[in-house]
């Protein structure tokens, strides 16, 4: 099989991740989630004082994005790589509710958004790599071999966010969770640049009924189709 860049974009907690890195294992493929590079500058601005609920400083975050250093490193015990923030590893921290609530805003700066682009195309020069995020297959890969566009019920994603915060110890609400959803969704598809858009050649798949292993095999089947 040849090698080929799978493009995975969606609304949030459609189980993007999940399926990027079940289809990286499976085919040996580089996996990244370009949503935690989001997550890890919007850490950055929050622990900077550069954005909360009623603030945002827009132009100091641009003016510090060259102190911003990211990086992905592999953890063989979990099975994928960690975000590392400035050589920290990050990977819990940006997964609050409260890093959720600020993430979309920060996603809306084109510098932000402008310096992250560059890194996955590098990242994806070579193929064989699985990428999941709102814009890859729009904006960072629009020649991508395969692109998948993930949706769901409001109400089904949130259920799905409550579930896996609350299991992981968080002490959140399921209203808490379902207005994040619907705000994040609002943002992500209304932002000037780079709005979360199906792509005109992407495969849509609404997963509000279908198993993770349904999902899987429909889209690895796709993309064994789009490799041979």
């Amino acid at each position: 099989m040849k090698k080929i860049t799978i493009a995975i974009d969606g609304f949030s907690s459609t189980g993007k991740s999940t399926l990027a890195k079940q289809l990286a294992k499976e085919l040996g493929y580089v996996y990244v989630d370009t949503g935690a590079m989001y997550r890890a500058v919007t850490l950055f601005a929050m622990q900077q004082g550069l954005i909360s609920d009623s603030h945002f400083d827009k132009e100091q975050l641009i003016a510090a994005l060259p102190q911003i250093s990211l990086q992905f490193q592999f953890n063989p015990q979990l099975g994928f790589a960690e975000m590392y923030l400035n050589d920290q590893n990050v990977e819990t921290e940006i997964r609050t509710l409260e890093v959720s609530q600020q993430v979309s805003r920060i996603a809306e700066v084109s510098e932000v958004r402008a310096k992250l682009v560059e890194q996955q195309q590098k990242m994806g020069a070579d193929k064989g790599i699985v990428m999941d995020g709102r814009d890859i297959g729009t904006v960072v890969f629009p020649d991508a071999e395969l692109k998948i566009f993930m949706t769901a019920s409001p109400e089904t994603r949130a259920q799905r966010r409550f579930d896996e915060l609350t299991a992981k110890g968080q002490q959140v609400t399921y209203e808490d969770v379902l207005q994040n959803v619907v705000g994040r969704d609002k943002i992500d598809t209304s932002r000037e640049d780079s709005p979360l858009v199906k792509a005109n050649d992407a495969y849509e798949v609404d997963n509000s009924n279908l198993s993770r292993e349904e999902q899987f095999a429909l889209v690895l089947k796709l993309a064994m189709e789009k490799g041979s």
